[in-house]
């Protein structure tokens, strides 16, 4: 089976929100975009093929320096929807602002090492190793004091005397595995901007209820057959690349979804590698 690089095109044309389909021109129209794929990249990253709200809204070029830029409108979506629970936002695929439909969210959530305690959980995974010191004690003191802004949480993480980087860490680390996130915005420090910051199962009490009911192994083939659907054919080097789950893991899932009729082994006419499609491409 051979990719048609013409259906293709005009597969992420549409999945990706390019011209000539209908600019995204408001908060709704976003809130639509990322309900309709699942899941989707704030900014477009390099190097990984997946759809954005930058792009949906400002076309397929790079991300404006001057602020004063129109595509810039989608920042003020993003921060004045922080605390509305229309989507799930944080730091998520390779530590990158990620969009999660509130449909799609538990699937992620499944994936998590969160098992339904909250008080217990990071404990367990920090005894174990996997837990940064600086992301238990950032962790701790939103569990002891609630929602913070970055200013305040610092201070109260002990962690006012640690380089920027190693908070910066802590904070993507605990994103990525939907331990917290951001929910709002305060006017605080030299910008007057800050993100304010709670733990996630206290800001969506529902998710870990949703996410019972889902097995990693369904989780891992709902998010590829997303992904597949987003960007029509890929390597299988490339959803390792994404959601970063290990190659046998993710070889596993793929042949799943192969053995199920959902994906289809390609050859891609201009480029050489183990790929694999959906049907429409072909």
């Amino acid at each position: 089976m051979i990719i048609n690089l013409k259906k293709l095109q005009a597969l992420r044309t549409r999945t990706f929100n390019l011209p000539p389909q209908k600019r995204v021109s408001s908060p709704a129209s976003a809130l639509s975009f990322v309900n309709k794929r699942g899941f989707v990249y704030f900014w477009p990253i390099k190097g990984i093929d997946l759809p954005s709200l930058w792009t949906a809204v400002a076309g397929d070029r790079p991300v404006a320096d001057k602020h004063d830029d129109p595509g810039h409108i989608t920042w003020g979506w993003k921060d004045n929807a922080l605390d509305k629970k229309i989507w799930y936002y944080g730091k998520i695929l390779r530590g990158k602002a990620t969009m999660i439909s509130l449909e799609i969210a538990p699937y992620f959530y499944a994936l998590s090492e969160n098992y339904g305690s909250p008080e217990e959980d990071y404990l367990i995974a920090y005894q174990e190793g996997r837990l940064p010191q600086s992301a238990k004690q950032v962790y701790e003191a939103l569990l002891d004091k609630g929602a913070m802004n970055t200013l305040d949480l610092r201070k109260e993480a002990k962690l006012s005397n640690a380089k920027d980087s190693e908070f910066n860490k802590a904070l993507e680390y605990l994103q990525r595995d939907f331990k917290i996130l951001p929910v709002g915005v305060a006017q605080a420090g030299a910008w007057k901007y800050s993100h304010i910051y709670a733990i996630t199962t206290s800001h969506f009490p529902e998710l870990a209820e949703q996410a019972r009911k889902i097995t990693e192994s369904q989780a891992r083939m709902k998010l590829i057959e997303l992904y597949f659907d987003m960007v029509g054919a890929a390597q299988v080097r490339d959803v390792q690349k994404l959601f970063g789950w290990g190659n046998e893991v993710v070889k596993k899932s793929v042949n799943k979804l192969m053995e199920n009729g959902v994906l289809i082994p390609a050859e891609h006419p201009k480029s050489a590698g183990e790929w694999v499609a959906i049907k429409e491409v072909i």
